[in-house]
């Protein structure tokens, strides 16, 4: 029977049962986190004709192509190898030579941590303004506000990635330009917001240093011709950013050389070695036990035959309270798409609208939309607690993820609410009904910490990947953000006068923020 076929006989089926069926049947380990699938529209047939498709795409040879340094972005005719960033022993040379690139970011950034590397007054830097935007900026941000705690005291860490001027003047307020360090991240070297906040930035530190303005930057490029004639001198450093290392998935790369430099030594160590452990589930694990298959299988069975066209993420978790913007670009930019790499169209629904934010804060705001809406979202909750002695506040964050999941899944009915609340007027009583049927995803690991943390993200990078083959596009390129940065290279010239714009809506506007 086909899925289509599957699906529509499990829409006509209510949740509970089909969860009660599947309780303790469904639980993943994979290095770090253990994961409960059992609150989902699927029974063992639609979970073995899964299966079959899951062969019948290859993924077994999609993972084998990915870790051979194979072409998996045909777009381009390239290799994908951010996994080889945290590979502990590459086993071929084009892996080495990535893997060499993150070595020589952390062999700078111990230097600046630990004094050896200084201003040109030969003092020790104080601060450190990262520029970057999009996988330049949400992968590093996320690393250094996970664990703000284990920074090093003596180095303050900024972020600065809009295009909007207020973003750089706060960034830049207080500090010292010759006590200034500035990261600048872009793959080409020529992504627009970068170059402009970068160029601002030159202009502040060329008021404290002078001449030798460019000692203060580090620029991590796969273009280093156009960094060397931005610097104009040798003073500046230049780290490499391989062209087979997308941005979105840079989080492993030099393009995080400001928190090997501002947190302490160990934690990006353990943020790879988390990852590196990952790739060796997802590599050796079999396909029924491999939590990125599993995972992208239920992406693709939501998708394209449940129908469900957004799925939340929860992150109960302090140290992830960012993650959700980051899985964002990872995931809608990466499959966001409806045509194939041979330029044929995807005959299905493909990555859903992903949002969602922080638990328990959350729970006074949108929750109530996922639970009594009549929209169904999926949703993926992601329990992991900072460390901490406090049992009282963990319990209770504990408790509010299993409370929220049981609920959207089992709902309420009028019956419980009557039972329950005996005086209520039924008018009451009727608006307290839930009416459950809510698929999701828990994801669970006893604290957060740098190894989990890398796990997890490599985990969300495979399934994204191994999702995209399922779907039939490619996860590596992305089309739709070019053509937007095109157009605004066009309309630029309109707002200035020296052209016009040819859609009329657009036209009428730019008169209307001229006057």
């Amino acid at each position: 029977m086909s899925l289509k076929h599957h699906a529509d006989r499990l829409k006509a089926q209510p949740l509970r049962p089909l969860i009660e069926a599947r309780a303790g049947k469904a639980l993943l380990k994979a290095p770090g986190w253990s994961a409960d699938l059992s609150r989902h529209y699927l029974d063992e047939e639609a979970e073995a004709e899964l299966s079959k498709v899951a062969a019948e795409k290859d993924l077994s040879g999609a993972i084998e192509r990915l870790f051979a340094g194979e072409t998996v972005n045909p777009s381009e005719g390239r290799a994908a190898l951010h996994w080889a960033l945290r590979a502990e022993t590459p086993s071929f040379d084009a892996a080495k030579t990535v893997r060499e690139t993150a070595k020589a970011a952390d062999a700078m950034a111990a230097r600046v941590a630990d004094g050896h590397a200084t201003t040109i007054d030969d003092k020790p830097f104080t601060a450190v303004v990262h520029i970057g935007i999009g996988g330049s900026d949400f992968g590093p941000r996320l690393v250094a506000d996970a664990f703000h705690d284990r920074r090093l005291p003596a180095l303050d860490l900024r972020y600065c990635a809009n295009l909007d001027p207020l973003d750089l003047e706060l960034a830049l307020d207080g500090l010292d330009p010759a006590q200034t360090l500035v990261i600048g991240v872009s793959k080409s070297f020529g992504t627009e917001e970068t170059l402009y906040n970068l160029a601002r930035a030159r202009d502040w530190v060329k008021t404290g240093v002078g001449e030798k303005w460019a000692h203060h930057f580090v620029l991590v490029t796969a273009n280093p011709p156009r960094a060397t004639a931005w610097l104009g001198s040798d003073d500046g450093t230049i780290l490499d950013l391989p062209e087979t290392v997308g941005g979105r998935f840079s989080i492993w790369s030099a393009g995080s050389v400001a928190c090997s430099i501002a947190l302490e030594e160990e934690v990006m160590k353990d943020f790879r070695a988390g990852a590196d452990a990952m790739d060796t589930h997802v590599r050796n694990a079999p396909l029924g036990e491999n939590l990125a298959v599993r995972l992208a299988l239920l992406d693709y069975w939501n998708s394209a035959f449940m129908g469900f066209e957004a799925r939340a993420l929860l992150a109960y978790s302090r140290r992830l309270r960012l993650l959700p913007a980051y899985l964002q670009q990872l995931e809608m930019e990466s499959n966001g798409k409806s045509v194939g790499p041979e330029g044929e169209a995807v005959d299905m629904a493909t990555a859903p609208l992903l949002w969602g934010g922080e638990g328990t804060i959350g729970q006074h705001s949108y929750h109530q939309w996922l639970h009594q809406s009549p929209a169904i979202v999926p949703t993926e909750f992601i329990l992991a607690p900072g460390a901490t002695d406090e049992p009282d506040g963990v319990k209770g964050l504990t408790a509010h993820a299993l409370a929220q999941a049981e609920v959207l899944a089992n709902g309420r009915t009028l019956d419980e609410v009557r039972a329950e609340e005996p005086e209520l007027p039924m008018e009451i009583a009727a608006q307290k009904v839930h009416a459950g049927g809510r698929p999701s995803t828990f994801l669970h690991a006893p604290s957060l910490d740098p190894f989990r943390l890398g796990s997890l993200i490599a985990l969300f990078e495979h399934r994204t990947y191994l999702a995209g083959v399922l779907w039939g596009v490619n996860s590596f390129d992305q089309w739709g953000v070019e053509r937007g940065k095109t157009m605004a290279g066009k309309l630029k010239a309109a707002l200035s006068g020296e052209t016009k714009a040819e859609d009329p809506v657009t036209a009428s506007l730019i008169s209307h923020l001229n006057d």
